[in-house]
């Protein structure tokens, strides 16, 4: 635990950048670097854990609109040309969220053909952070990606998010019944991490939770 927290604090003391959107499965970069990436509904707050991680302010695009981040958006630090022999040690992959009941089906169905094919088939995909809004706690929606994940055999980790917006006494009820939930789940990682984006609890832990997961 002491590597992977100190392999965090590289990490994240770096600038990060974004590099591409991926609308279909044909633009992603090449595989090479180990990948995280974070699923959620729409508005869950994907957009702000991320910069929240980083520590740069916009960098993922944020919005009150559900449905807004409609590709795989890729971020890594700064610093590396891409080429052969200079690859970052890692992606963070923001996702289109899911969900989002307005929006045209056909859309949806793109959007959602596009994470889950990405979730099945990407090799270098290390571990699915899945983002539940604790005002919510876990909802249909969010099982049907769990028993995808859990078909895949995709490591998968709980974070509820907007911790901040319920009272400090309901956490450790909210974490201890996804625990529960997440007990016959064979892919879920058996921890559940609560942060608040915008108060920056959790953020610390999550780091250190990534770095372990890259290099397992």
């Amino acid at each position: 635990m002491q590597a992977a927290k100190e392999l965090s604090a590289t990490l994240f003391s770096k600038p990060w950048v974004f590099i591409r959107g991926v609308p279909s499965l044909k633009f992603l970069p090449p595989e090479g670097p180990p990948e995280i990436a974070f699923a959620g509904r729409s508005n869950v707050g994907k957009s702000s854990l991320i910069n929240a991680l980083v520590g740069v302010n916009g960098l993922a695009r944020t919005s009150n609109t559900p449905g807004r981040t409609q590709e795989l958006n890729y971020f890594v630090p700064s610093g590396y040309s891409g080429d052969e022999g200079d690859l970052p040690p890692m992606a963070l992959v923001d996702m289109p969220g899911y969900g989002y009941a307005k929006a045209p089906k056909d859309q949806v169905d793109l959007w959602t053909k596009l994470v889950f094919d990405y979730m099945r088939g990407r090799s270098t995909l290390k571990r699915v952070y899945l983002l539940i809004d604790s005002r919510h706690g876990l909802k249909k929606n969010d099982e049907g990606v769990m028993d995808l994940l859990d078909k895949a055999a995709m490591s998968y980790q709980v974070v509820l998010t907007k911790t901040d917006k319920i009272k400090a006494a309901g956490v450790p009820r909210l974490i201890s019944e996804t625990l529960s939930a997440l007990k016959r789940r064979p892919a879920a990682y058996p921890e559940v991490i609560a942060t608040s984006s915008e108060k920056g609890e959790g953020i610390s832990e999550l780091r250190t939770a990534i770095a372990l997961a890259i290099t397992l």
